[in-house]
């Protein structure tokens, strides 16, 4: 019987610490990256630069590039947080696809605290760039009525920034293992391919909307600061 991935299900007992199966997966996704950023740095060390070093300034370059057309002028500001968490969901939706891991991503509470993250990550840059009483005072702006309003915008956008992506990634995989259990493996290639697909969009849906609410943070209240000075 092949059971539906829809919780995470306990790993490993630490004493009174439980890791779930996405928690383990999470921290191997990690694990894994830092080895890969290490030996991309060391790569870029060396000359003449090897493959390895020029795929990593690809990506950093693409990942720039995309930041700079939303953000004009913020690439190398927001390169590492943006890259970071396009480089690490890639690689967290397709971990799935590895026989005995899970992907971290179809877990509630992995996603409920990358949306957190994005949501600290704008009001602090906001709060950097043009301090903290003009970010506060936007809540307040164009009149003191809209405040409910706005906390409550600030609020769903990150609970449906998490719920998006866990119901992407958890929809997904329960998918791939109906068709397998009705199918059997007369279709694993397409299945594979759908779910490299899905996982390199959700990764690129949810790497955008936190570039874009960071990115409309930065202009509301640089178009706010600019009208007060007139």
């Amino acid at each position: 019987m092949i059971e539906l991935p829809l919780f995470p299900v306990p790993a490993l007992q630490l004493g009174v610490l439980t890791l779930s199966d996405t928690a383990l997966a999470g921290l191997l996704v990690t694990a894994l990256l830092a080895v890969a950023a290490l030996a991309v740095r060391r790569a870029l060390t060396r000359a003449p630069a090897g493959r390895l070093a020029v795929a990593g300034e690809a990506v950093v370059t693409a990942i720039e590039g995309a930041i700079e057309a939303v953000a004009p002028g913020q690439g190398r500001r927001l390169l590492p947080l943006i890259g970071t968490l396009w480089i690490y969901l890639v690689a967290a939706n397709l971990i799935g696809l590895v026989p005995g891991l899970t992907s971290p991503t179809r877990d509630l509470s992995a996603t409920a605290a990358l949306a957190l993250l994005v949501f600290l990550s704008t009001h602090w840059f906001a709060m950097r760039t043009l301090g903290v009483a003009a970010h506060l005072r936007h809540y307040l702006y164009p009149t003191p009525l809209l405040l409910p309003f706005h906390l409550v915008s600030e609020i769903s956008r990150t609970v449906a920034l998490a719920v998006r992506l866990f119901g992407n990634i958890a929809s997904m995989e329960t998918a791939a293992v109906l068709l397998l259990a009705i199918a059997g493996f007369l279709a694993p290639v397409p299945i594979l391919v759908l779910h490299v697909v899905e996982g390199l969009v959700q990764a690129y849906i949810f790497g955008m909307l936190a570039l874009v609410y960071i990115a409309g943070s930065l202009e509301v209240l640089e178009r706010r600061r600019s009208r007060e000075k007139r």
